[in-house]
């Protein structure tokens, strides 16, 4: 089992940056494809970004591309979100997940195949 915490979320103005970490417990973190969703209030939760266990491949959703960036330190058992230009819309709850996965290239975008999530940080952006 793999527990996960965020942490790096805030307040920051349009057209800041902001960088959020998730840590992960256990010995096999580089077993789990990752994935960073958001979910603002009275919405769903969406998936923001993901990456493959061994990190070479990525996805991100287009409303993000460009300026949000996701990377992974196996060694140090974290995943990372770096978020430029932020904008308002970017204003939601974001959580990391994790799922065991035997492919390492395979990247998850459907947040039913994730077995475990983080409780969430907020990130706020100012017009």
């Amino acid at each position: 089992q793999v527990q996960l915490v965020e942490s790096g979320g805030g307040l920051v103005q349009a057209g800041g940056s902001l960088s959020l970490s998730c840590a992960a417990s256990g010995r096999t973190f580089s077993s789990y494809a990752l994935g960073w969703f958001r979910q603002a209030p009275g919405k769903e939760r969406d998936l923001v970004t993901a990456i493959s266990r061994s990190g070479d491949n990525t996805y991100y959703v287009d409303s993000v591309k460009g300026r949000f960036t996701i990377s992974r330190d196996n060694a140090k058992n974290t995943v990372y979100l770096q978020m430029h230009n932020l904008k308002p819309e970017d204003t939601a709850v974001y959580s990391c997940a994790a799922r065991r996965d035997w492919s390492s290239s395979r990247i998850t975008t459907s947040y039913r195949d994730y077995e475990y999530w983080g409780q969430g940080t907020q990130v706020t952006v100012s017009s």
